[in-house]
């Protein structure tokens, strides 16, 4: 139970959101008193808004709201760190962090595999809202929930003939093939990555 928090002088405190499954820093916010029993109470993270000086939810207009899993406060009380679950990017620009940006050059290094998962929900979203009809993921978002769910087990289907034969590199081309597909499902059905491998996590033990 948080029992001492060290609000600014005008009566803030400065919130961290944190993926709880994969450690990525999704944003900061600023909280108040009120916001932050609102947040203890709802499982949503709720922030105050200082430039228009009133209480919003993360995602109330977008849908991509932001599920606690936990709130821990810093060692001298003035900074709060929230693990949560994104529904879906938590960036207003559609990434995955508003911390996407990489204004001084930092050493390369090979994506995880939670990174690679949210570029493509990423990429795939932007498809999804984009108004222009030239790629694949469009056309099966514009084609509806049957042709996607048939795309789905077309690709299942490969990857079971796939894994009957010997070579390997076919089946890491079908299974690759279905979790793209997998992902084109649960964008259609608002479906974040992070909720599947929250849950995945949550089965740990």
């Amino acid at each position: 139970m948080i029992k001492q928090i060290n609000y600014d002088a005008s009566g803030l405190i400065p919130a961290i959101i944190q993926n709880s499954v994969t450690g990525d820093i999704l944003m900061l916010g600023y909280m108040n008193e009120e916001a932050l029993e609102i947040t203890k109470s709802t499982g949503w993270v709720t922030f105050y808004s200082r430039k228009r000086l009133k209480l919003w939810q993360k995602g109330e207009t977008s849908g991509n709201r932001l599920k606690v899993s936990q709130i821990k406060l810093d060692c001298d009380q003035d900074t709060l760190l929230i693990l949560a679950i994104p529904q879906g990017p938590t960036c207003h620009t559609g990434n995955t962090s508003c911390f996407f940006s990489d204004p001084i050059k930092s050493l390369d290094s090979f994506p995880s595999l939670y990174n690679t998962l949210f570029a493509l929900e990423d990429t795939i979203e932007q498809r999804k809202q984009s108004s222009s009809n030239a790629s694949y993921t469009k056309y099966l978002f514009d084609s509806g929930i049957d042709k996607i769910l048939k795309k789905v087990g077309e690709e299942a289907s490969e990857v079971i003939i796939a894994s009957k034969n010997d070579d390997i590199d076919p089946l890491i081309d079908e299974v690759s093939d279905l979790l793209y597909h997998l992902t084109v499902l649960l964008r259609e059905k608002n479906i974040s990555v992070a909720s599947i491998l929250g849950r995945l996590r949550s089965r740990e033990k």
